[in-house]
């Protein structure tokens, strides 16, 4: 065997640590799951608030998203998991990486529906209204669903970028893929298990990629 399959594709040792980081990958989906899904409707609701133009809402919305767009991701994990103790709020390792990845996503896609609300053209609205629509109906049945086609594509690159950060987990012990490759390349002094790991990566976050770059392809044409 060669030094290069030794050190990196070593099958006893991909055979040996191959149950654990299955283990881990399945939880890493668990909390990229849960992170779109908490970021993206969250991000959609605050959107919506933000287009009643009620101010203090409006402000504490700008806050928000200003203060989780500039955070690294590690720093909000961090502070959830051993900051929140302080205010007798206890969190698990899933719960304050799945919360804090949650917020960013949900900041980010809080302006990327914000900026789609307002790509739809002005027309929209005044044709609405002229048919008696009220302003309720006329965002959830004439502009939300422009705006929503709108954001998918820049939504889903979003999500997948704040997604891979479900390895900054580690840093509060949540045995999610990279950290129990990491543990086991430690124990094994070889690197194979993160091999094991980055193909595990690539067969979650490459069909999201694809599907991307087709919700890319159905948004709107340019001329």
């Amino acid at each position: 065997m060669t030094p290069l399959l030794d050190n990196f594709f070593n099958p006893q040792i991909l055979a040996q640590y191959w149950p654990s980081i299955l283990g881990g990958f399945w939880l890493t989906v668990e909390v990229a799951l849960a992170t779109i899904a908490i970021g993206v409707v969250t991000g959609l609701v605050l959107a919506v608030v933000r287009a009643m133009q009620w101010k203090p809402a409006d402000i504490a919305i700008v806050v928000f998203v200003d203060v989780f767009r500039t955070l690294p991701q590690l720093v909000v994990i961090v502070f959830l998991y051993f900051g929140l103790p302080y205010a007798d709020i206890q969190l698990s390792p899933f719960g304050a990486t799945v919360l804090a990845l949650g917020a960013v996503l949900a900041a980010f896609a809080t302006e990327i529906f914000w900026a789609s609300i307002q790509a739809v053209p002005q027309g929209q609205w005044d044709a609405a209204r002229s048919l008696g629509l009220g302003f309720l109906k006329i965002l959830f049945l004439v502009i939300l669903p422009q705006a929503i086609r709108i954001a998918v594509p820049l939504l889903t690159n979003r999500a997948i970028a704040i997604t891979k950060g479900t390895a900054l987990g580690t840093a509060v012990a949540l045995p999610e893929l990279l950290g129990r490759a990491q543990s086991a390349m430690a124990i094994a002094a070889n690197p194979s298990p993160l091999t094991l790991a980055a193909a595990f990566y690539l067969l979650f976050f490459v069909p999201l990629v694809v599907a991307s770059r087709w919700l890319e392809g159905l948004g709107p044409k340019r001329h």
